[in-house]
């Protein structure tokens, strides 16, 4: 898909806020309330703009322990690897899990309380996995830089 200049500043403003209403859209873009209404009709269509949510502060609720675990399988078969990210996509504690090269198969981004939470999760959920040979975690010291907004 062909982006322009107006459709890279919408989704920018789309970004930083979504709850912007179209009409306040059309004066930042010098577009009427329509062209707008229809653009954004149109980046959500194709698939552009996929959903729109709340973005929740960790610290609010009390999971700002962030780890980052790295995870290998026993071996790299289609089959495990199949049943390793059915079985992850189960486990409400991961926020993101990434199929990566190197040393280990994934990474996975996990908050919670604390470590003691941490220490309950891999010993009654993660480990419990199928086909994991060995994990390695890093905790977060602290967050340089959080952000979900992609630049065109």
């Amino acid at each position: 898909m062909q982006f322009d200049e107006i459709d890279k500043k919408l989704l920018q403003y789309l970004q930083e806020d979504c709850k912007q209403t179209t009409k306040e859209l059309s004066y930042k873009l010098g577009l009427s309330v329509t062209a707008v209404y229809e653009r954004i009709k149109k980046l959500e269509n194709s698939g552009v703009i996929s959903k729109y949510v709340a973005l929740v502060d960790k610290t609010k609720i009390d999971k700002k322990f962030l780890i980052l675990c790295h995870v290998k399988l026993i071996q790299h078969k289609k089959e495990y690897l199949m049943q390793f990210e059915k079985e992850v996509l189960n486990l409400k504690e991961v926020t993101e899990c990434f199929h990566v090269s190197g040393d280990y198969d994934y990474i996975l981004k996990i908050c919670l309380k604390d470590m003691d939470d941490y220490r309950n999760f891999m010993v009654t959920k993660l480990t419990t996995l199928q086909h994991i040979a060995s994990t390695h975690s890093s905790f977060t010291i602290s967050e340089v830089k959080n952000t979900t907004e992609i630049i065109l």
